[in-house]
């Protein structure tokens, strides 16, 4: 029974987290669309800002209860290094699935929109491909490497500065999560992306969380473990 709640209390933290980041993600990117409507470089960078602080905070308000993965190419690969049972995803994947859509629910209700407005921004070409593989691999290095070094406790720092420098240096601003992904789809607004385009991103983050495993047990075979790690 105790083991039971903590896996329910691991599911609803993945669940809040989720909504949480997707809140941040379309949310802010409502208000830049509102506060900038004719810069797109402007918006770009007003969501990119709120999105690295969101995260961090985020980060730091979950990870002492389920690692505060909020994405399941991060539990994935979690769960192939060892760090995760298997049998946890299947509490953590829909949390997060289902997080991230009532989180563009929110985001759309708080800026006094339709609760589900499908996106019509169609972002996939094959440049976006190759950006969503990068920007997830390199999310991967950056979440696992200081994991297996025993450096957990940058990870909310590192996560959030990566996530904000991705939306920049990827052709695809760095979406990095199917299950953001999907959630994104519930919201025709700046940070939205059209259900034709959703899944060549999350083919594309899938390969990209292949390949940052490959190179995180190739850079990083053995892991160092300490105190904050063996806590999450």
């Amino acid at each position: 029974m105790t083991a039971l709640r903590g896996q329910v209390r691991r599911g609803v933290s993945e669940f809040l987290g989720s909504v949480l980041l997707t809140a941040v993600v379309v949310g802010s990117g409502i208000a830049a669309q509102n506060l900038s409507p004719s810069d797109v470089g402007l918006q770009l960078l007003e969501n990119a800002i709120a999105t690295a602080l969101g995260l961090f905070a985020l980060i730091l308000i979950f990870a002492p209860v389920s690692g505060a993965h909020l994405n399941p190419v991060v539990s994935l690969v979690d769960a192939a290094l060892g760090l995760r049972r298997w049998r946890d995803l299947v509490v953590y994947l829909p949390a997060q699935v289902v997080g991230c859509i009532v989180g563009a629910i929110l985001a759309n209700a708080m800026f006094g929109l339709p609760a589900v407005t499908f996106s019509v921004n169609a972002r996939l070409t094959a440049p976006h491909f190759l950006g969503e593989i990068v920007a997830t691999a390199g999310l991967v290095l950056v979440i696992f490497s200081l994991a297996r070094s025993g450096r957990a406790s940058l990870a909310p720092a590192a996560v959030g500065a990566y996530i904000g420098a991705a939306y920049f240096f990827t052709s695809s601003a760095s979406f990095a999560n199917p299950a953001i992904t999907i959630g994104r789809m519930f919201s025709d607004t700046f940070a939205g992306i059209a259900p034709t385009a959703a899944p060549g991103y999350v083919a594309a983050q899938l390969i990209g969380g292949a390949l940052g495993f490959v190179l995180i047990r190739y850079l990083y075979p053995r892991a160092r473990r300490s105190a904050e790690s063996q806590a999450t």
